[in-house]
């Protein structure tokens, strides 16, 4: 039987405070860039300082399957693959991108709320 890691005491940890984030967006790009911040969090605490994610390695992708994409550099690092492939951090990553593309869409069909937020 195969080892698994599970990281949802990292994942209970930062949700909290990523709910709060995209719910304070005003923006479709709000929300985007709260997704990346969480995930550098994340990765920081996975990786424990062994594998550091720029920003560009990680974007919200609206219309991909599944809702984020990563980088092939990022991709590329074994110590990435083997916790990607031997852990539950592909759901995780996959739950906090579902999360955020609620809120996308939201603002997405209601322009005029955020445009008012804006101007205030």
């Amino acid at each position: 039987m195969t080892r698994m890691d599970s990281f949802t005491r990292v994942e209970n940890e930062l949700l909290p405070k990523f709910r709060n984030m995209i719910n304070q967006s005003e923006s479709t790009e709000d929300v985007k860039k709260f997704f990346v911040y969480c995930m550098q969090d994340l990765f920081a605490q996975v990786f424990e300082g062994r594998l550091v994610v720029r920003f560009e390695e990680v974007a919200l992708s609206p219309d991909a399957t599944p809702p984020f994409t990563l980088d092939a550099t990022l991709q590329g690092q074994e110590e990435f693959v083997r916790l990607w492939q031997g852990s539950d951090l592909s759901q995780i990553v996959t739950r906090f991108a579902e999360l955020a593309l609620g809120r996308y869409r939201h603002l997405e069909k209601n322009p005029r709320k955020t445009e008012a937020k804006i101007r205030m």
